[in-house]
């Protein structure tokens, strides 16, 4: 995909963004019978693109905005040797670009972002059934970390 570009998204963008917001929660829903029935959000992504300790990354092609993703600066618990890391989210490409290497190329954006900013540490959250998910974060390098667990009393 030598054409895809990235950037930092805009407020421009923001239809799209929420387009595909809804598109990862239908994705995820299967997984996650936790969900609130009917258009929830995840993000306030019009605070998220604004926000200094946000970034909001869109990939193109030729114009069209074809995937998405963020970093967020977050403190970790006391106990734990880095002082700050990133939590990434929000990755998303849209159906008939995917398995293309988009996105890779956000995570590649996004890994240049935390390095700016001096840290040195990602961590993000899939499903566990969330197979082709797993394998495109592995790919990436990521490894499993922790397993939470739920049991619902109802």
């Amino acid at each position: 995909m030598e054409h895809v570009i990235t950037r930092k998204a805009q407020l421009s963008d923001l239809d799209t963004l929420l387009t595909f917001e809804q598109g990862i929660i239908s994705a995820e829903r299967p997984f996650d019978s936790t969900l609130k029935d009917g258009e929830i959000h995840y993000y306030d992504l019009g605070q998220m693109i604004t926000a200094p300790d946000v970034e909001v990354i869109v990939a193109e092609l030729d114009g069209e905005v074809i995937g998405s993703g963020y970093a967020r600066i977050m403190i970790p618990k006391s106990y734990l040797k880095h002082s700050r890391y990133c939590y990434l989210g929000f990755m998303y490409t849209k159906p008939e670009h995917r398995g293309k290497g988009v996105n890779n190329k956000v995570l590649e954006a996004l890994k240049a972002w935390a390095l700016s900013q001096d840290i040195r540490e990602l961590r993000l959250e899939v499903y566990h059934e969330n197979q082709p998910a797993l394998k495109a974060y592995e790919k990436a390098g990521f490894k499993g970390h922790l397993l939470e667990m739920r049991l619902g009393l109802d």
